[in-house]
Order: structure tokens, then sequence, then C-alpha cells
């Protein structure tokens, strides 16, 4: 959220008294004497966030291309996360998931399921959405865990993301039409969590 400036009202110009040049207090200013501490500060701060969020990357590229989190790393990645919504990142940080993190995560998981042809890669597809499903999502829950009050859940986001960036892209409807064989239960699964409407909690609405 931005934080506007709160307007100053015609009645209240006259509360401030007439414009005057104020006296020279150069070495005596307060302002002018926390300057250096002030920007020490602000840098701190950045750095801290870049840091924070670049651990946050990483661990998440990592979650997505098969691996999991370190012992303790979670309550980490939680802390770093609440740094974050405290800065002049926080209202950036869903944003940032969904186009750069959850692209770029899903990308690999994409490439997977076209490494492989023909009937095969329905098989894939159901190991890699288990996985997904069952692995993946739960971990990206708990790393955004204390990102809350969105308009969209990290595990609505995630699904959608699934949807549009790896079942549209891999033509999921002409795998369907060469799967001779009865459907894996967990291709009926995925279907029926993100169709139009989803299941209640779980999927895209």
């Amino acid at each position: 959220m931005t934080r506007g400036f709160a307007p100053i009202l015609p009645g209240e110009f006259h509360k401030m008294g007439s414009f005057r040049r104020p006296r020279p207090r150069f070495m005596s200013s307060p302002v002018l004497s926390d300057l250096p501490r002030f920007q020490a500060t602000r840098q701190a701060l950045q750095l801290s966030s870049s840091s924070a969020w670049n651990s946050v990357q990483t661990a998440v590229i990592n979650v997505f291309k098969g691996g999991g989190l370190q012992s303790n790393e979670l309550y980490a990645l939680n802390e770093n996360i609440r740094r974050l919504l405290k800065s002049e990142l926080g209202s950036f940080i869903t944003d940032y998931f969904q186009n750069q993190l959850l692209a770029k995560g899903l990308f690999f998981v994409e490439e997977k399921i076209k490494l492989c042809e023909g009937e095969n890669r329905i098989e894939v597809l159901a190991e890699v959405w288990d996985h997904f499903f069952t692995e993946t999502l739960p971990t990206l829950q708990a790393i955004f865990y204390p990102v809350q009050g969105q308009e969209l859940t990290i595990r609505q986001i995630s699904l959608l993301g699934f949807r549009d960036l790896v079942l549209l892209k891999v033509k999921l409807g002409d795998l369907l039409l060469l799967a001779q064989s009865k459907l894996p239960s967990s291709i009926v699964q995925m279907l029926l969590i993100l169709q139009p409407g989803g299941t209640p909690e779980s999927g895209p609405r």
C-alpha cells in the first residue's frame, strides 16, 4: 500500500503562521546532524532487504528444481519475508512472486514435460503434478506464510500459474487425445482442481 501525505486544508494555512526566513542553524540543525546516520540506516535497510529477498529467491527456485529446505531454513525465510513486508519492497512481494519467481520456476516444470514425447508425456505430467501438488505447493505456502490478506493466496496464485504456464503450453487437450488407456488418477485430480471454479479452498475460482 502506498502512503500519501495528509492534505492541508485551506483554514490550516492560517494556523501555520506567516512564512519567515529561518535563522541559519548549520551545525546545530537536528536534520543536518542526523543526515549521515539517516543515510547509513537507509543503506543498511536496502542492503538487508536485498539480501533477504535473494535468500527467498534462491530457496524458491531450488524448490522448483526438486530440492528441499535445509534445517531451520524455513524459519529464516519467514523472518526475511517479515522484514521485507516492513520495508519499501513489502507491497511488491506478491506481484514479484507471481510474475518473476513463479514464472521462472514453472518454466523448469514445463521443460521437463516437453522432453518427453507421445503417450509418455501424460505419465510425466502425472508425476510432475503429483510432486507439485504434494511437495512444491505446500513448501511455497510455508515460505510465504507471513504474506496474508491478499486478494489471491499464494496457493491460488501457484495453481493458476501451473494451469496457465504449464498445462496450456504443453497442449493438454492433445495429450488427453493421445492417452489410449484410462487416465492416471493424478491427472483426474489435477483437472478437477484446476478447472474453472475448482474445489473449495484448493483450486482457482
